[in-house]
């Protein structure tokens, strides 16, 4: 494991944002680019908390690249209905809970129907 290093402060608390090797190279290249991953469909037949959606290699890469570009945005993808909203919502929810600045994330409800949630880390203009 390779540590980032301090990420995002907010509400005056700080954390340490502890990368797989895949995220750390991740992190290094995706500043430069702006690719949707799909969050795993397995992730949502289980109870959930904050270490198995922060331990989720898509969540890591994006977080990785969000803290590479501190101008860029998330965009979190979804299909429209109350059932991908909400998915959408909980997958935002955690985020913020891990100190990413709400601010920053976007929901789009414009994927197709039964396609997975996506997270899109949008480089500043």
């Amino acid at each position: 494991m390779k540590t980032l290093g301090t990420c995002l402060a907010a509400i005056g608390m700080w954390c340490s944002l502890t990368l797989s090797g895949e995220a750390a190279f991740a992190a290094s290249t995706a500043a430069a680019e702006t690719k949707a991953v799909a969050v795993p469909l397995e992730l949502w037949d289980r109870p959930r908390s904050g270490r198995i959606v922060m331990g989720l290699a898509v969540v890591q890469q994006s977080m990785a690249a969000l803290l590479a570009d501190p101008a860029s945005r998330l965009v979190i993808r979804h299909a429209s209905g109350s059932e991908p909203a909400v998915q959408a919502e909980e997958i935002r929810a955690w985020l913020v809970a891990h100190a990413l600045d709400p601010d920053r994330i976007d929901l789009r409800a414009d994927l197709a129907v039964r396609q997975p949630l996506q997270l899109e880390v949008v480089p500043a203009r």
